[in-house]
């Protein structure tokens, strides 16, 4: 027989960042624990509940028992457990006694090798085990198993028993169909009897059958158990409200992110809207968002234009009658927050940026890198270096210096302290304030991207300059003192710092020096042996390439040869597509891998002597690739590197010849070395784009 299995553990407020997660895991590890049991019949489906309160599973065609089935016991050696005349020994005899076969007839075991042995194996058939007893393995695990932020230790009524979970727990549902399961956990015995909302719903709630939980929660509990549908619920109110006010939520990352933390919060959602007053808006838009979204948990509501309005919407997690208490009271307790920000903001104002910067001294980067203000004059000579080199750098002014100046000053703001993601957009409001250059403003704020992945990138030489040198000053310094991530350790974010390096040097489309770039960067730390930050870097761009859609292979190809230019890569990478799907290109890439085998063990050399060449196949290789290097190196160096690789394979022909006709390896050290330079030259041409054998299979 099968039936419905519910299963729910109430509790206090649980971390609402964390719901989620518990909610998966809790389902999942049940589900899991049944299967492999033998418990759950063919379409058996899980349905995942999670509330602030709660955490549930339901699943469909739960068997009442395993169903008895056949298992096979190993015993021992044959040589052990049958004497010389086939007669079991005592040690059989004390074996089938320990495994419960006291009744089986030696005669019927079962002899199979066994690694070097011959072993003896019973047959058995397994019985049938209630549900109770799966349920009650599989509920272990799966609470040893969540992903609990951080344990919490409490007491038990008994005033003795100390158990430990995320919050106290108060209730276990374990109903199959209309039966109780008989379990426990946390100090819990198993019921039909749960809790509604706290304020507005059913104080105790019994389940006749486990199918009827999500409706009668719902409809007497004043609950939405499914975390999913609640979500959407909230979702379809805030478009709906927002739409009453004419105005829209905003970019929606940062609403997805909050309408995840606030599903979390909530089990009877309801969307009401708030004002301010409007002078508030004279405070950068930022700092009200940030404070509404991050303290408040409130949507700000946005004009057609993007602008920020007077107007926000909260979501309670009560239905009352008249909602003009819990608006008012919203509005009541925001208005001292945005208050707050005003004086900040009117207060940093008060002091020139530049005027901070001495300041900086106070405030330590590091404690083998000096203050703030060290790194600032570092970031100051890179950034100007860097600038020099751009597009503009020439004739442009040097604009770097002073953005990479005034870049890290914010931090010694109110605003800043009080909200330290705004850093760098603060500044920008302020060096605006201070009427400083367009373009120093604009790099005040931008040097910080890309923040995350898929975020935006600085525009502009000074922006770009500063973004750059603050993230490889960054990687050179820590990289000096062995601040190397390990693992999935990363502090100081030097994963994300490589990888903006990698964004606006690939997707900028600069024509800047990598390798110049580090070395720049490296010589504040005397003595910085740069390669393994350099290796790094590359390990770093091998996963980025791979994630734009090429094989290991193929960035292999072109990532091996430590290429200074990313500006070129998608464009080498291209063409290593195309030159693979030529008919010569195996044929290639293995004589190419069978070239670099025979110079990595005979050494390379240059200077081809026409008149050692004892066979004409080398002779023709000699010309065709002296025929064939100029129009590559032409190519190449005017970025045509799908042209130039596809032209390789107008040598194959040459290259098989040679293979087959001429012993490379010749007793003549003379020709042998001719060869070798012959080989040499051929394969500088071969990866002159990228390097051809690591297509090779």
């Amino acid at each position: 027989m099968t039936a419905t299995l519910l299963v729910e553990l109430l509790t206090e407020e649980l971390p609402p960042r964390a719901l989620r997660r518990l909610g998966e895991a809790f389902a999942g590890g049940i589900e899991a624990g049944l299967r492999r049991r033998g418990y759950l019949a063919d379409g058996a489906a899980a349905t995942t509940f999670a509330t602030p309160r709660r955490l549930a599973v339901s699943l469909t065609a739960v068997r009442a028992a395993t169903e008895p089935r056949t298992v096979e016991v190993k015993l021992m050696p044959v040589s052990v457990g049958l004497g010389p005349d086939g007669a079991p020994t005592p040690a059989l005899r004390k074996k089938l006694a320990a495994a419960g076969l006291e009744g089986v007839d030696p005669a019927t075991l079962k002899r199979r090798p066994d690694g070097k042995a011959e072993t003896l194996f019973a047959e058995t058939v397994a019985p049938a085990v209630a549900l109770a007893a799966g349920l009650q393995a599989a509920l272990d695990e799966a609470i040893a198993a969540l992903p609990v932020p951080k344990l919490m230790s409490y007491q038990l009524a008994d005033g003795v028993t100390t158990v430990q979970f995320a919050r106290p727990a108060h209730g276990l549902v374990a109903l199959h169909g209309q039966d109780v399961v008989p379990v426990g956990v946390l100090g819990l015995e198993a019921g039909r009897t749960t809790r509604g909302h706290r304020f507005q719903g059913a104080r105790s709630l019994s389940f006749a059958s486990a199918g009827e939980y999500a409706a009668r929660l719902a409809a007497e509990g004043g609950v939405i158990a499914g975390f999913d549908e609640r979500r959407e619920a909230i979702r379809t109110a805030l478009e709906a409200a927002a739409g009453r006010e004419g105005a829209g939520l905003g970019p929606a990352a940062p609403v997805e992110a909050l309408l995840e933390e606030v599903t979390a919060l909530v089990e009877m959602p309801t969307v009401f809207v708030g004002r301010f007053e409007r002078e508030f808006l004279s405070v950068p838009p930022e700092c009200l968002i940030l404070t509404m979204r991050q303290n408040q948990k409130y949507f700000p509501l946005f004009d057609a234009e993007g602008g920020l309005t007077e107007r926000f919407l909260l979501v309670s997690n009560l239905r009352p009658a008249d909602a003009s208490r819990i608006v008012q009271g919203n509005e009541r307790v925001v208005r001292p927050r945005l208050a707050d920000a005003r004086f900040f903001y009117e207060t940093d104002r008060r002091t020139k940026l530049a005027d901070r910067v001495p300041q900086l001294a106070t405030i330590v980067y590091h404690g083998k890198l000096g203050t703030q203000l060290e790194r600032v004059e570092r970031l100051r000579r890179l950034a100007t270096r860097v600038q020099a080199k751009l597009p503009r750098g020439a004739t442009g002014m040097p604009y770097a210096d002073r953005a990479a100046l005034l870049a890290k000053a914010d931090l010694v703001t109110l605003m800043v302290g009080e909200f330290p993601e705004l850093q760098g957009v603060m500044g920008k409001y302020y060096a605006a304030a201070d009427d400083e250059e367009p373009s120093v403003v604009r790099a005040i704020e931008q040097h910080y991207w890309p923040r995350f992945a898929g975020d935006r990138l600085p525009d502009g030489d000074v922006s770009i300059a500063v973004a750059l040198a603050d993230r490889l000053d960054a990687l050179a310094g820590l990289f000096s003192i062995g601040q190397v991530p390990t693992g999935d350790k990363d502090p100081f974010g030097l994963r994300r710092a490589a990888l903006g390096v990698i964004r606006i040097l690939a997707e900028r489309g600069l024509d800047l020096d990598f390798h110049e770039l580090l070395r720049m960067a490296a010589e504040p730390y005397a003595g910085m042996d740069a390669a393994p930050l350099a290796d790094f870097v590359y390990d770093r761009l091998r996963g980025y390439l791979r994630e734009a859609g090429f094989t290991t292979n193929q960035v292999e190809a072109v990532v091996s040869q430590r290429p200074a230019r990313f500006d070129q890569l998608r464009a080498r990478l291209q063409a290593v597509v195309a030159f693979a799907g030529l008919p010569e290109s195996e044929a290639l890439a293995a004589a190419n891998k069978r070239v670099k085998n025979i110079l990595d063990k005979s050494g390379r050399s240059d200077g081809v002597d026409p008149s050692l060449f004892a066979q004409d196949e080398e002779r023709r290789l000699h010309e065709a690739v002296a025929a064939m290097a100029p129009g590559v190196e032409s190519r190449v160096a005017s970025g045509e590197f799908e042209p130039a690789l596809v032209a390789l394979a107008g040598v194959r022909a040459d290259v098989d010849a040679f293979f087959d006709k001429v012993l490379v390896n010749a007793e003549d050290l003379a020709v042998r070395a001719n060869r070798l330079a012959l080989l040499t030259g051929l394969e500088r041409l071969l990866n002159r784009v990228a390097d051809i054998s690591r297509l090779a299979a």
